[in-house]
């Protein structure tokens, strides 16, 4: 696998453009379009929230009963969720605009939505914005960087990744691009991520394929413990590539989802690590464990700890904190068994052993505690499986941004 400088534009047959339309005050960048120039098998997964908005009802009609698209549609800024059938309506009709620009079938485009919940879209901004956006489309590495700047909210920096592996002996390309920085919780987050590659591959495998990595990459994230309304993941595939169709689980199959599930945790970490006011991306991993399951939980229970988050931000080593989000947890440990190291570019210590701390320095634990990526192992001693979450510290800036969010 060879990682490459790209985003949605780096598998062939893809353009994208972004802009400012309008639905933002100010010149801030809030839509974004992407389309394929031949028809592509289409993926994706949703919100697990009951509440789902309009655009999450509207690509799963496309995904599941038509199945194929040609373009991605996305607005920052409105959810367009709690809408009613309003809020529907207007994601047909931002279909509708889309495939009249581009020559296509309503039932090709697919609509995403971020922002405030409850607002209505003012559609007849949406619809010239689609139009504009249509004769803006290029396959270049700029374009994919304006289409992920326009999908932004809170998000403090793009969020972009691409990768080539060989199938079959042609060159198979992936590129990605997503937003999310709060109301980020498993399963499934505030987020939206688009996935464009030119693999030759059956609707069916490409579904098994995101749906399976899923579990080990988006869902497990946590900025702040709430699942969105509007959550959702696409990946189409249209193709181009030219290499023998992936039909059937095999060697071609394994390589094609290797590669995804690089883009989806490099994505879903970037998520993790931009959260809302955070200053380090934190990892728990559980090692040791008697299933992948059983390290799971305990991992995500440590970075949903509020408490932890905290002790993160402030760099102190208060180890009983995660000791304690693991015992709360629901899995079955032994606490007396555990050994816990903190680890990042600064080196790596062992805290505590067999479930007693260890006489470590607390000055060189604070100095591990300060970089930007900060990873916790716990080693519970009862197995082979492992498994890792991915958050963020809980700063001040947190509560501020959500104070803030609607004026």
């Amino acid at each position: 696998m060879k990682i490459i400088d790209g985003g949605v534009t780096a598998a062939k047959g893809f353009k994208a453009a972004g802009m400012h339309a309008g639905i933002k005050k100010g010149t801030k960048k809030d839509m974004a379009m992407i389309v394929s120039s031949a028809p592509c098998m289409a993926a994706g997964t949703f919100t697990t929230n009951l509440v789902k908005a309009a655009p999450v009802k509207w690509d799963q009609h496309v995904v599941y009963e038509h199945g194929e698209a040609r373009a991605v549609v996305v607005n920052s800024g409105i959810a367009n969720a709690c809408t009613g059938a309003e809020g529907y309506g207007y994601c047909e009709e931002t279909a509708k605009a889309a495939a009249e620009a581009l020559g296509i079938d309503k039932d090709e485009v697919l609509v995403a939505s971020t922002g405030v919940i409850g607002k209505q879209l003012p559609i007849d901004t949406i619809k010239k914005g689609v139009k504009d956006l249509s004769g803006l489309l290029l396959d270049t590495r700029e374009a994919a960087t304006l289409a992920a700047e326009s999908i932004m909210t809170t998000d403090t920096v793009k969020k972009e990744v691409a990768v080539e592996v060989e199938i079959g002996g042609k060159t198979v390309t992936i590129g990605g691009m997503c937003k999310g920085s709060g109301m980020i919780h498993p399963n499934m987050c505030t987020m939206l991520s688009f996935l464009m590659t030119d693999a030759a591959i059956s609707k069916e495998m490409l579904q098994k394929a995101l749906s399976a990595d899923v579990d080990d990459t988006y869902n497990m994230i946590s900025v702040d413990g709430d699942t969105s309304t509007n959550d959702t993941v696409l990946l189409l595939a249209n193709g181009l590539a030219e290499n023998p169709e992936i039909t059937e689980e095999g060697e071609d199959y394994q390589t094609f989802a290797r590669a995804l599930h690089y883009i989806n945790e490099t994505l879903a970490k970037k998520m993790a690590g931009d959260g809302e006011g955070a200053t380090a991306l934190f990892e728990t991993k559980v090692i040791g464990a008697q299933s992948k399951e059983q390290a799971k939980i305990l991992a995500k229970s440590v970075i949903c700890s509020n408490l932890t988050k905290a002790a993160i931000f402030g760099h102190d080593a208060n180890w009983g904190r995660i000791l304690c989000a693991m015992g709360y947890s629901g899995a079955k440990f032994d606490p007396e068994k555990v050994d816990l190291y903190f680890e990042s570019a600064a080196g790596k210590l062992k805290i505590i052993e067999n479930g007693v701390a260890l006489d470590y320095s607390e000055e060189e634990a604070t100095k591990v505690l300060s970089e930007k990526a900060v990873t916790a192992v716990a080693d519970i001693k009862m197995g082979e499986a492992s498994a890792s979450a991915w958050g963020c510290d809980l700063t001040y800036d947190y509560v501020k941004i959500n104070a803030d969010y609607r004026s």
